[in-house]
């Protein structure tokens, strides 16, 4: 009697039930196939996109992950379970988790951008966050800089998208700018035909654009005289020393006279 129970039971249960269970087998063996297929797809568009190496591996974990608990939610909804339990859930421990790592997401939102947009690259000159450096990785979540006297700078990259960031060698040319203030006794051609002298003999110096060289300002106490030169980035502050030495020298050797208190640094 036992067993006649058992399989009217079963019977039973088959008849009501049996259709949903077999439909929600149905549908995830058919999810399975479908998310790798997808997860293919992306792989392959994302290298053609030449999406960063950093980043493809993250959205195609995320992307596998929330198609894998949106199949298993959507097969126990098909086979009759009440999911008002896992909803609750989970509301709860994404809002738990966004408190707690606020500052985390930030920075994984703030590295996602710059390895999307693209506002610098690896190698660049940036300046940022009061930091000068060149740039030797970007990671999801930090920036590594390292500046001119070889210091490791580490930059959240939620501080450092949402501020300013000067990206000095992008154009792959850069004006060099400085000043200097001479008396009014000297002869203003003179001084322009000494630096100009200097300009075409100072190595990596531009010509195309021309160099300005001109007075900026007159002031009570002298002649402020402005240079402006094009150089490579990448040679900025060599050839700023290098000029700045031997325009001072040769003014010396044409015997214009210099006061000591009114040479200004570049600028």
């Amino acid at each position: 009697m036992r067993f006649e129970e058992f399989y009217k039971q079963f019977h039973n249960w088959i008849i009501n039930n049996g259709q949903n269970y077999l439909f929600g087998l149905v549908i995830f063996f058919a999810g399975l196939w479908f998310i790798r297929v997808l997860r293919a797809r992306m792989r392959s568009r994302m290298s053609k996109r030449k999406i960063h190496s950093t980043l493809q591996p993250f959205f195609l974990s995320l992307t596998v992950t929330a198609l894998y608990v949106l199949l298993i939610l959507s097969v126990l909804k098909i086979i009759g379970f009440e999911l008002t339990v896992f909803s609750t859930i989970i509301g709860a421990f994404s809002v738990a988790a966004g408190l707690a790592l606020s500052g985390t997401f930030q920075n994984f939102a703030g590295g996602v951008l710059i390895l999307l947009l693209k506002p610098f690259d690896l190698g660049d000159n940036i300046v940022a966050q009061g930091q000068d450096g060149n740039v030797t990785s970007i990671q999801l979540f930090y920036t590594v800089l390292i500046t001119p006297d070889n210091r490791t700078i580490i930059i959240p990259n939620g501080k450092l998208f949402n501020e300013v960031i000067v990206n000095v060698n992008r154009g792959g040319q850069r004006r060099l700018d400085f000043e200097l203030k001479l008396g009014y006794i000297v002869d203003v051609e003179q001084v322009k035909t000494v630096i100009e002298n200097a300009i075409k003999v100072t190595p990596d110096v531009i010509l195309t654009p021309e160099p300005q060289i001109g007075v900026i300002a007159l002031e009570i106490d002298g002649i402020r005289f402005t240079v402006r030169v094009w150089v490579n980035a990448n040679d900025y502050f060599a050839v700023k020393l290098f000029l700045q030495e031997k325009i001072v020298k040769d003014l010396r050797d044409a015997d214009v006279k210099l006061p000591t208190h009114h040479l200004l640094p570049g600028t």
